[in-house]
């Protein structure tokens, strides 16, 4: 009998769900917007809906279960803490609004950690049983495995990886913390800089390069091209970059970190000034060594991270 497992990202902006098989093949997607602002209830109904598209025409026996990921601050009893882009999910618990009307054994994490399970089992991180994963987007996601697991902590809040503080005084970060390195290296950061040094008279082609606002893609772009501040903000946020590779390296001493997100599209703009600056801050010669590489499997890391948790969680368990 063929299985299938179900995997789904849930998003401040859409809900997006996957069916493969157990090695990993895509079978079936879909998605719809999640319309966050019409409370939980609405959200749950869409979830249903989007995934009952990816169960078409296939047996329920066939299916292991679902995996589930969300935005954090989210348990390892899979209830969703009030995230920042979920207005109203003040202790929504995932399993329990999706196991009954699904009738499907149901495995929810943070998106982010999932993220790093994806990596692990399908993308760059194979072949390595300890390693760190960053989503440096919007904001800077991360995840964690330790000796082949998701390291989740005591309540499964763990691994909040943009959250470590590299400057008392510095800029707010979008949790309402000062210093933060999301708050030095996420796309709007990059942007923010951006926008303050043109404030200033800095002269820059980044304008050319952004169809509206700028952001931190017009920033690269630019930098692409050979623009001097924009090649300056990207050294500048890889700079503090390398500062948190260098505390979670001393902190986790994994064998590869992955980069992955909207940002990390720069490339070596980025990243080459990340390491840089790791290798500066390395306490001992013994922490050398560290790969850091792009994440490979792009904007569908979450569908792929939730449906190898169910890979982990139910056929491990068979």
């Amino acid at each position: 009998m063929k299985r299938w497992v179900i995997g789904v990202d849930l998003g401040g902006t859409q809900i997006r769900a996957l069916r493969t098989d157990l090695a990993g093949e895509k079978a079936a997607r879909a998605e719809q917007l999640t319309l966050a602002q019409q409370g939980p209830q609405a959200v749950v109904t869409r979830i249903l809906e989007t995934v009952q598209e990816v169960m078409v025409g296939i047996p329920r026996e066939e299916i292991l279960g679902l995996g589930i990921g969300a935005p954090g601050p989210i348990d390892s009893a899979g209830v969703v803490h009030d995230p920042p882009n979920l207005p109203g999910w003040k202790g929504v618990s995932l399993v329990d609004e999706l196991s009954g009307p699904l009738g499907l054994p149901i495995y929810a994490g943070n998106d982010a950690n999932l993220g790093a399970l994806a990596e692990y089992r399908f993308g760059a991180g194979a072949g390595v049983d300890h390693l760190v994963y960053l989503n440096v987007g919007t904001g800077i996601g991360g995840g964690v495995i330790s000796h082949g697991r998701m390291l989740t902590g005591w309540r499964g809040f763990a691994a909040e990886i943009g959250h470590q503080t590299l400057d008392p005084d510095g800029p707010l970060c979008g949790c309402g913390q000062p210093g933060h390195l999301e708050a030095f290296a996420s796309g709007p950061a990059i942007a923010r800089e951006a926008r303050q040094a043109l404030e200033q008279g800095r002269t820059s082609t980044i304008p050319e390069h952004a169809r509206g606002p700028v952001t931190a893609k017009s920033v690269a772009a630019a930098a692409m091209a050979g623009d001097p501040l924009a090649l300056e903000l990207l050294r500048q946020a890889g700079t503090y970059l390398g500062l948190g590779l260098a505390n979670l390296i001393h902190i986790l001493e994994p064998q590869r970190i992955l980069i992955g997100g909207g940002v990390s599209r720069a490339g070596e703009l980025l990243l080459g000034p990340a390491r840089a600056s790791m290798e500066q801050r390395l306490m001992s010669p013994v922490y050398r060594g560290v790969e850091i590489l792009s994440a490979a499997l792009g904007p569908d890391v979450g569908l792929i991270g939730a449906a190898a948790l169910v890979m982990q969680e139910a056929v491990s368990h068979r």
